[in-house]
């Protein structure tokens, strides 16, 4: 078992992540917190660039719950098409369309129970749209954090909630707001599922990982590095 991090660890992990990217940027498109929220479920089990090709002409026309309903099921379907489980997707977010409009004032929720009573919404879609579109400090465990948690030993787990467990114990308060963007953002480009490219993460001599690799492709790292900083095309209710 890994020696566990010492707060003095944890702060200078985060204090290299947030030296690279002093205010990470979610990756996935959005307009405002409705847009954010159908965005998030779209991306259980697909990527935020497949999900963004989707949304970007859907959001030209659909960006309230009332809009969503009148597109319907079927229309919406033609747009998310390209995604992974996009009926069952389309099921839900017309679904969750609906619930907003008739028990929210077809605003999104600002807490995580009523975030998690919507369909389709779980406890890390709940987590990305309060920290996202309202400023929480929440932490949304996905495959990446999880990885990055468990192989690095700053969080690990057997499950999801306990990696998310784990980080809100480690993570310093300072860099608590932007945490699981710094964590998603070095598990998606730098600590990756098959060849993490130890040589030039920044948290390498921090790393509990004992199989750190040796060599890495330093020109496919370069750009990298940089995606994701970009501001979202984002617009306020």
């Amino acid at each position: 078992m890994a020696r566990p991090f010492t707060k003095k660890e944890a702060e200078e992990f985060f204090a290299r992540l947030s030296a690279v990217n002093p205010i990470p940027q979610t990756e996935l498109e959005f307009l405002n917190p409705y847009t954010l929220l159908v965005a998030v479920v779209l991306s259980a089990q697909a990527t935020d660039k497949s999900v963004n090709k989707a949304t970007e002409p859907l959001f030209e026309f659909v960006d309230t719950p009332q809009k969503m309903i009148a597109l319907g099921e079927t229309k919406l379907i033609e747009y998310i098409r390209t995604i992974g489980l996009y009926r069952t997707k389309a099921k839900n977010v017309i679904a969750l369309s609906r619930a907003l409009v008739e028990n929210h004032e077809s605003k999104v929720p600002r807490t995580r129970e009523e975030l998690e009573a919507l369909p389709g919404v779980g406890r890390k879609t709940a987590n990305v749209v309060l920290n996202v579109a309202f400023g929480e400090k929440t932490i949304a465990v996905d495959t990446h954090i999880f990885r990055v948690g468990n192989r690095t030993a700053i969080a690990p787990g057997k499950n999801p909630r306990e990696v998310e467990a784990g980080l809100e114990k480690v993570v310093p308060d300072q860099y608590h707001l932007h945490a699981h963007h710094w964590l998603i953002l070095h598990g998606r480009y730098t600590c990756v599922a098959r060849t993490p490219k130890c040589p030039v993460c920044v948290v390498r001599e921090l790393c509990r990982y004992k199989d750190k690799t040796r060599e890495v492709d330093d020109k496919e790292s370069r750009p990298k590095k940089l995606r994701g900083h970009a501001p979202s095309r984002r617009r306020d209710n």
